[in-house]
């Protein structure tokens, strides 16, 4: 497991567009559908990463607190299946029935969706404005497997707190850490 920042890419960046199969629903769902009026969360998350494991509990409890305040969240996989098997669709969709998430899990097979937001690891992290400009990139917290913090979401929770409240968000962001985004050969 190659531990990896995520890339930070500049504030103001606007969100690049999508259609991406849905692996519980079936449906090609994209951006324009899933983007919310006031902020919306794209995660490039997967199944096997010892990193989302560590926080997907509380990551679900962070998107059930915020989906009814009117923030979108949205879950990308685009790691290589063929060397990870756990992360094919129908491993992603006994995952997110197992453990109901609540947005949609979206399957990136050609990676193009994850090097048009440069992303690099999971889990990485994007909140993007009402206009889709990014106004934060980066962790969910300082909790990493091992290292005795609890698992919060304060980074991500402060992000969307600020755009709740009308408030700038935070500048002083943290590169999220995990497992490189596992692309193909």
């Amino acid at each position: 497991m190659a531990v990896t920042p995520s890339q930070m890419i500049p504030l103001g960046t606007k969100a690049p567009d999508f259609s991406l199969q849905d692996v519980v629903s079936g449906k090609v769902l994209n951006l324009s559908d899933l983007k919310s009026n006031k902020a919306t969360v794209i995660m490039f998350i997967c199944n096997h990463c010892p990193f989302v494991k560590h926080i997907i509990k509380e990551l679900i409890n962070v998107a059930n607190q915020y989906t009814p305040k009117g923030i979108s969240f949205i879950a990308i996989n685009s790691n290589d299946v063929e060397d990870y098997p756990e992360d094919s669709p129908p491993n992603m969709k006994k995952l997110a029935e197992e453990l109901m998430f609540p947005f949609p899990y979206l399957y990136d097979e050609t990676q193009e969706i994850a090097k048009a937001y440069d992303a690099a690891c999971t889990p990485d992290f994007y909140v993007f404005d009402q206009s889709l400009s990014c106004v934060y990139r980066g962790q969910f917290d300082d909790s990493r497997p091992g290292n005795q913090i609890p698992v919060t979401g304060k980074d991500l929770k402060a992000a969307l707190d600020s755009i709740i409240s009308g408030e700038p968000v935070p500048q002083d962001q943290k590169p999220s850490i995990g497992c490189n985004i596992k692309w193909k050969s």
